[in-house]
């Protein structure tokens, strides 16, 4: 992502990952904005959804507006990328066509730790009762594997994953983002 006049990354903070998120964005050079309302959006040059509850997720997103603000932004082209429930919540506002299946590989206690292809390199996946992507449209494309099971996407400006990359300190799906959502 090219920018021209520095403007802020957004990353969703209603709960979640999004410092985990926010520390590796500043680590990449990017200045951070955390969005806890719609008073936090003007002029983002993206956006980033963290992982936590989806079902709490979607609520407190209704509560702010922000639901409505992300499909818009989606709309206009905003690149939007979500981990783990912010996965969900992605596919939920319709906004990537996948269907997810919440918890597939187990309950917190099944929480797991697995290399993973990215584009033909091992990246360290960080399963946390992580939803699995049980269907994709012909417009998404598959970045990440675990197996034979697609675990990060992307269609046009929206990126995907089951999987906590920012729990890491491989920088490299975040940049990825950056440079090409």
């Amino acid at each position: 992502m090219s920018l021209e006049s520095p403007r802020a990354v957004g990353i969703l903070a209603l709960q979640g990952s999004f410092e985990e998120h926010a520390k590796m964005i500043r680590a990449l050079g990017y200045e951070v904005r955390l969005v806890r309302s719609m008073a936090d959006t003007a002029d983002l040059s993206a956006c980033i959804l963290p992982g936590g509850e989806s079902t709490t997720l979607m609520k407190l997103l209704a509560e702010t507006g922000l639901d409505e603000w992300l499909k818009k932004s989606a709309q206009n082209g905003l690149p939007i990328y979500g981990t783990c429930a912010g996965m969900i919540v992605l596919a939920k506002l319709g906004l990537i066509e996948i269907d997810v299946d919440r918890n597939a590989y187990g309950p917190q206690l099944h929480s797991f730790e697995t290399d993973v292809d990215f584009l033909g390199k091992p990246f360290p996946g960080i399963f946390i009762r992580a939803p699995k992507i049980i269907k994709i449209g012909s417009m998404v494309d598959i970045l990440s594997k675990d197996g034979k099971t697609p675990v990060l996407v992307r269609e046009k400006n929206i990126m995907a994953g089951s999987f906590h990359p920012e729990l890491t300190t491989d920088s490299r799906i975040h940049a990825y983002f950056m440079d090409n959502v």
